[in-house]
């Protein structure tokens, strides 16, 4: 939901953008205990129009990507590594890049900086782990870029930190209110690449989540109302920095974020939907936050439980008391609408954890989970492509019913 930069919201993104000048907001890493190493020299490489950076490391840590201008640079920021032994001179300048140098980013992260002679963006960004010797390497890749997309790109990484960019806010101030145009949403398949998931009988959830996510957007896309993004659209990892950052650089009007989990009783059945809370509504849905962002560490991403400093905090809290309402009509809508298509729920349908993906404070965010690969019945479900189809339409309209209230909703202020 946005509205026009005069009403309160609109002061709020004003307030945001500019104490996020002032202040530069550390993302929380979980404790992995000795800092990690390089096991190796970095290695710049040059292709025609594209530079590949790759980093080993002893071990996987939080890491994020910057872009900066005058001059083009790109950024990496790590926490808890140890950049010792490692002379940025000595390694070869290939390419675009001019210049190379390390230093220390604050509040535990070291960062690495690539001046380059042109504008180059992240193309890819992924961090491998090797399951056996816990041993990981991160891999870059940059391709030139014109300085609209640079600079498109540069604000959308900048709003991984917690509250959106002055550019975004800006941009979603400015833009016709919801009803006015096609409705943002932003779909995302939960794990892939080096995290499958869940995982039974050799089908794991990442291929579950794909597959109904990319159904789901087709359906939203056909109806005329919809712009649908998916975070990922083939089995890549992506950290759930990574996610929260496409959902800022769309301008989405809401973030859901899709699952088929497991829990070790076996006994949770039907779909379930999580709006974020600091306390979870259960001990299953404390487990399943804890794994999920669990997972995401594993893979090489960056765990967003929470941030290091206290006005960063009141930034997020003040941005997500405007979009908690919001949210919170979305879980309502889309609960409603799954019931009223007769479609299985847990006995608990509508359910609150400290999920990190749903932590984006200025977009109204929920996590489905649209059965259990440990549930026999859900598993026969979810595989079953008119099953799909009927929870893609309940879906469909609870999203139809959301828009159509926040409409109502933002009629009502302006009276």
């Amino acid at each position: 939901m946005q509205r026009h930069a005069r009403g309160p919201r609109g002061w709020l993104a004003v307030l945001l953008a500019l104490l996020c000048l002032l202040v530069a907001p550390p993302l929380a890493a979980q404790d992995l205990g000795a800092a990690a190493r390089l096991t190796g020299p970095l290695s710049l490489e040059a292709g025609w129009r594209s530079l590949t950076l790759s980093v080993p490391l002893s071990q996987p840590v939080p890491w994020r990507t910057r872009l900066l201008s005058d001059p083009p640079r790109a950024v990496v920021d790590f926490r808890t590594l140890d950049w010792a032994g490692m002379d940025p001179a000595e390694v070869p300048r290939v390419g675009a890049v001019t210049a190379l140098r390390t230093g220390d980013a604050g509040g535990g992260w070291s960062r690495l900086v690539i001046e380059l002679d042109r504008p180059m963006g992240f193309a890819e960004a992924g961090m491998a782990t090797d399951p056996e010797s816990g041993a990981a390497r991160l891999t870059l890749s940059l391709t030139p870029m014109s300085d609209t997309a640079f600079a498109a790109q540069a604000s959308a990484l900048a709003a991984t930190d917690g509250a959106p960019s002055a550019d975004v806010l800006r941009a979603t101030a400015d833009r016709p209110p919801l009803g006015q145009r096609p409705t943002i949403v932003v779909l995302d398949p939960g794990h892939g690449g080096v995290d499958p998931g869940a995982i039974h009988e050799g089908v794991t959830e990442a291929e579950i989540t794909l597959t109904f996510a990319r159904e789901l957007a087709e359906a939203l896309r056909r109806t005329g109302r919809y712009t649908v993004v998916l975070t990922r659209d083939n089995d890549s990892f992506l950290s759930l920095e990574g996610r929260i950052t496409v959902a800022h650089g769309a301008q989405a009007d809401l973030f859901l974020s899709i699952h088929a989990d497991a829990l070790e009783d076996g006994h949770a059945v039907g779909a379930t939907l999580y709006t974020l809370a600091e306390g979870a509504t259960d001990a299953a849905a404390a487990a399943l936050a804890e794994r999920h962002d669990r997972d995401d560490m594993l893979g090489g991403g960056v765990d967003l439980t929470g941030t290091d400093d206290t006005v960063a905090g009141v930034l997020m809290a003040l941005a997500r008391a405007e979009t908690q309402p919001a949210t919170d009509r979305l879980a309502r809508a889309l609960v409603e609408a799954i019931r009223s298509a007769e479609i299985r729920m847990h006995r608990h349908p509508w359910q609150q954890a400290a999920f990190s993906v749903l932590k984006s404070p200025s977009v109204p965010s929920a996590l489905l989970e649209i059965g259990f690969l440990s549930s026999e019945t859900d598993r026969t479900r979810l595989r079953d492509r008119r099953w799909r189809t009927q929870m893609e339409q309940a879906l469909v309209a609870g999203l139809d019913a959301w828009v159509e209230g926040e409409v109502a909703q933002q009629a009502l202020r302006r009276r």
